[in-house]
């Protein structure tokens, strides 16, 4: 296989695309696709694409379908999680089906290769609300109350929180309000309690500007040739893994919360159509599945023996 060289996005794609000489032919092409992704989501599809280039060793244009298979079979392995492996092959199924869409691909042979099925295990990942409120009662550090706080109770994803700026929170008559940027491209508003508004509003420093972030890092980054001190999201990760070690919770991670938030307010009468538009979910499937893995009835629950 041929050294792997980095390819330099022009500065309206500001994105590194990891190729190697033999599929340089498709980098212009993958600057398309990757167009308008997080930060995060271009540096995992990198990761995968570089995978698969690594082991096809040819461009897109010239891949089969026996090679997609043979690829799939390369990812059954001990030390490759069934989660890992279907978001490696969900991620060259994307690529072929835009190359297809705009017209770079004759073919989608990805059409063929069904991602694996994996167990639901969301049922696993749900907090209760007596273990919400320990994991917040516990956390003594004013900063990271608050983000534990804001991921609850507002339902936020992670890098939702993290882009957060002050211009973002406002008053709204007895409650607080925060304007939402979220997956998709979209926005959407989200009000909480004046107890929470209050709490984050105290994080703010004299002669912060609005377009500050609220939650901010020691350290300058460097997001798409812009520095900032943005807090990134595996330090929230880390924030929330501290937390839900202080509280006797494994495996929590900031997804939980939002889980959580989801599953609390189902639980506690809120109808599933304000959920769905509180946590931005494009389908109402989504939510609903929160109502599946906690139901509130069993049909076992009629038997007599």
């Amino acid at each position: 296989m041929a050294d792997i060289t980095i390819y330099q996005a022009p500065d309206d794609h500001p994105s590194l695309v990891q190729l190697t000489r033999a599929t340089q032919v498709d980098a212009a092409f993958l600057v398309l696709w990757l167009h308008g992704k997080s930060e995060k989501t271009k540096r995992a599809y990198n990761a995968d694409m570089l995978r698969f280039y690594r082991f096809v060793g040819k461009p897109l244009r010239e891949v089969t379908l026996a090679d997609l298979q043979a690829y799939n079979d390369s990812l059954i392995t001990p030390v490759l999680r069934d989660t890992s492996r279907a978001r490696a092959l969900a991620t060259v199924k994307s690529a072929l089906s835009f190359g297809v869409k705009s017209g770079y691909l004759p073919v989608n042979v990805g059409l063929m290769v069904k991602l694996p099925k994996l167990e639901d295990k969301l049922a696993e990942r749900i907090m209760s609300e007596a273990s919400v409120a320990r994991l917040l009662a516990l956390e003594t550090n004013t900063r990271n109350h608050a983000i534990l706080a804001l991921l609850y109770r507002a339902g936020l994803r992670c890098a939702e929180l993290c882009s957060l700026t002050w211009c973002n929170l406002q008053e709204r008559d007895q409650a607080g309000q925060i304007s939402v940027y979220g997956k998709g491209g979209k926005t959407r508003y989200v009000l909480i309690d004046m107890d929470t508004l209050q709490e984050v509003l105290r994080l703010q420093r004299p002669g912060a500007g609005l377009d500050d972030f609220v939650f901010q890092s020691r350290q300058t980054r460097s997001r798409s040739h812009k520095a900032d001190r943005r807090l990134d999201e595996s330090s929230v990760f880390r924030i929330v893994q501290a937390a839900a070690a202080r509280a006797g919770i494994a495996g929590c991670s900031p997804y939980w919360m939002r889980h959580a938030h989801a599953t609390h307010s189902l639980e506690n009468g809120a109808p599933i159509t304000l959920v769905q538009s509180t946590l931005g979910h494009a389908s109402m499937e989504t939510t609903a599945k929160y109502t599946h893995v906690r139901p509130n009835a069993s049909s076992g629950q009629y038997l007599k023996v």
